[in-house]
């Protein structure tokens, strides 16, 4: 019988041998058929760590929030994948990875799609992507475009400098590289402004099959419940944990799939609020949900009659053995809430009170002289910050408060600096304020009383507010009103 068994696990060894050979060949071969062209340098991939070495460089207490064993990270992948076949979203961008040949196009549509999805739902992204591609198709169409022409079609979807970035991306890939994308994780965010670590491995991945995690809201969701992180998941450690989990999990052969198959299971069954543990396919990997698990069995037992030390033994989530010291458990301060269920993870940190900011604003308007329309004066905002290069009315940021006399002042000074004499005080008079909110700053803007040439006001900016519903421009017979029906300083006629 021994003699037996060794023959039998001898076998087994060498077959298991053979198959990892073969996986090895085929991902060397497809690694192979995506490399650049001759002209273009090639950075080369880092390779992705093993479980070993991810073992031996976290401390012994976190070895709980990562996986077992290979055969536990093979089960992810499987189940996972086998559910993104059957369930995921037809969606334009995934259509256009899977049919283009071109890798330039290929990486450009996927470069496209992601930068949109940044800051904005699915749903809204899909009208948009559709009129960008039908208008846009590649890199060259995209580059020869004015910054004008691209607000224009970016219109509505906010955060203006995203479609700015990305027109200067196609234009330095046009000028400085042929018209050949970057093809790895580590060239895109070192190459491409507005580019970062999420966004490269996303395109590298998808477009160009390069074994790379990614980590975006829905990942850190997925992988926070998965692995019971509780830890401020904005914090150095707890992200890099996160980057690491990621790449080990990516699946080997299919790594574009993989990556939004994960990012599908956020989006649509891990969710924030009300998620689905009873349709998730990777369900027995999650932590979280097999302390839910946990729990009701206290509570049958309980109703039962029978005692805590009768209850099985399902995996508690206090089994780190971090000893309270663990950088990625939750804080002792904010323990496990049971009627959050696995909504205990991930935990965002406290959000910092908003930022309020003062500003003056006026409204100068004029007639033209043949057709009577009416025309506004505006002025172009810093190429940085908040609505980096836009255009707005002309506006003066209060750093006090002062009183409405002295608000005319300032704003007058302003708009002799920009008009010269062409403006008097007396246009000036308060007409109100008016609060806006803005994502990352909301605006109170007072106007100040209408005169028969200017409106003027001030505006409060409160920053860090979230949940503000964007609106599409307003249009005028049709059309949206662009910056060729306004008129700028050097142009100025008489008021």
């Amino acid at each position: 019988m021994l003699q037996l068994f060794s023959s039998f696990t001898n076998r087994k060894t060498i077959l298991m041998d053979i198959i990892m050979n073969k996986m090895k060949a085929s991902v060397k071969s497809r690694r192979t058929s995506l490399k650049r062209k001759e002209n273009t340098i090639m950075s080369p991939q880092k390779k992705k760590p093993c479980f070993k070495q991810i073992k031996e460089e976290l401390p012994k207490e976190n070895i709980y929030h990562t996986f077992k064993n290979p055969g536990e990270i093979y089960s992810f992948r499987a189940s996972l994948l086998s559910w993104y076949d059957k369930n995921k979203r037809e969606l334009p961008w995934r259509r256009m990875a899977l049919s283009e040949s071109n890798l330039n196009k290929r990486g450009y549509a996927v470069w496209v799609s992601e930068i949109m999805l940044q800051q904005t739902q699915v749903a809204t992204v899909i009208d948009y992507y559709n009129k960008w591609m039908l208008r846009w198709s590649n890199l060259q169409d995209l580059a020869k475009a004015t910054l004008e022409e691209v607000n224009q079609m970016w219109s509505g979807l906010g955060y203006y400098s995203r479609g700015k970035r990305l027109h200067e991306g196609a234009q330095k890939i046009s000028s400085e590289f042929k018209g050949e994308m970057p093809r790895s994780a580590e060239e895109l965010q070192k190459l491409l402004p507005g580019v970062g670590r999420y966004t490269a491995a996303a395109i590298a991945s998808i477009a160009f099959e390069e074994v790379i995690g990614v980590v975006d809201g829905n990942v850190t969701r997925v992988l926070c419940r998965a692995k019971a992180i509780g830890a401020d998941c904005t914090s150095p450690t707890v992200t890099e944990a996160l980057w690491m989990l990621a790449n080990t999990l990516v699946d080997l052969v299919r790594p574009g799939d993989f990556n939004q198959a994960m990012m599908e299971l956020g989006a649509t069954v891990c969710t924030p609020k009300a998620p689905l543990c009873a349709e998730c396919p990777v369900q027995t990997h999650c932590r979280a949900y097999q302390q839910v698990i946990k729990e009701r069995e206290m509570v049958s037992k309980r109703l039962l009659g029978n005692t805590a030390s009768q209850i099985s033994s399902t995996p508690d989530i206090e089994e780190c053995g971090g000893g309270g010291n663990c950088p990625l458990c939750l804080p002792e301060k904010e323990p496990w809430v049971s009627d959050l269920g696995v909504m205990n993870f991930p935990r965002k940190p406290t959000k910092k009170p908003p930022r309020i900011e003062h500003t003056l604003t006026c409204v100068v308007t004029r007639r033209r002289d043949n057709d009577d329309t009416e025309e506004y004066f505006l002025v172009q905002r810093p190429n940085s910050g908040l609505l980096a290069g836009m255009w707005e009315f002309p506006s003066v940021l209060l750093r006090t408060e002062v009183k409405e006399k002295k608000q005319k002042c300032i704003i007058f000074d302003r708009l002799t600096e920009l008009m010269g004499n062409l403006v008097t005080d007396t246009h000036l008079q308060n007409i109100g304020e008016v609060f806006r909110l803005f994502k990352h700053s909301s605006v109170n803007e007072k106007q100040l009383a209408k005169g028969e040439k200017l409106q003027c006001g001030s505006e409060k900016h409160e920053g860090k507010q979230k949940g503000r519903k964007r609106r599409a421009p307003k249009e005028v017979q049709g059309q949206q009103l662009s910056i060729n029906s306004f008129f700028q300083p050097a142009a100025i006629k008489p008021l």
